[in-house]
């Protein structure tokens, strides 16, 4: 819900430049293999390794596709079995990049462009991480924020605004309320 309110009502407003990156809940988490969240996990992970395929051959630009069209099968379409190789095809891309899914070499890239993220917020969190460089070029990050809506674009604009305030003040550390609900992930993105 928090790449959906980016890319949606605050990046077109605000000329905001989007790179994702990868954030493995494999690689956070450690789960024991052979378990249900171990098998999990891995499913996030392997589409990870397709994006930093991705990456390398086209770029940043064709890394937000890739995001996407996994999330939407993940979230709207609950496919956890997508073949890879038809989610690249719908994208424009070329379907031998699904062999990255089962090769281990591009964990270390995924680890790197992780840690990076975390050493921006630290590791006791999980995501959305946002991070912007502010007037004076040094990079700063957030965890969050978590919302289980896109709120309307004036209130959406508010929150970022507010946000970036956060982000650039010595000092702040943390805001947070339990959650009560449940994402709602609403009309199914064209991908």
């Amino acid at each position: 819900m928090t790449a959906r309110w980016v890319v949606d009502e605050v990046a077109p407003r605000r000329d905001l430049n989007l790179i994702w990156q990868p954030i493995s809940l494999m690689f956070k988490n450690e789960p024991e293999p052979g378990s249900d969240y171990h098998t999990g996990t891995m499913v996030g992970h392997r589409m990870l390794r397709v994006m930093e395929a991705i990456r390398t051959a086209h770029g940043d630009a064709a890394v937000g596709a890739w995001y996407w069209q996994c999330g939407t099968r993940l979230h709207h379409d609950r496919q956890r079995d997508a073949d890879l190789a038809d989610l690249l095809e719908h994208i424009g891309l070329d379907r031998s990049l699904a062999e990255a899914a089962d090769d281990d070499s591009w964990d270390d890239e995924i680890r790197t462009r992780m840690d990076a993220g975390l050493a921006l917020v630290g590791a006791d969190v999980g995501t959305p991480i946002i991070a912007v460089r502010g007037i004076d070029g040094t990079k700063r990050g957030v965890f969050g924020p978590v919302i289980t809506s896109v709120p309307d674009t004036e209130q959406s604009l508010r929150i970022w605004d507010a946000l970036l305030v956060f982000m650039t003040m010595d000092g702040f550390w943390e805001i947070k309320r339990t959650r009560t609900e449940r994402p709602e992930f609403g009309s199914r993105p064209s991908v």
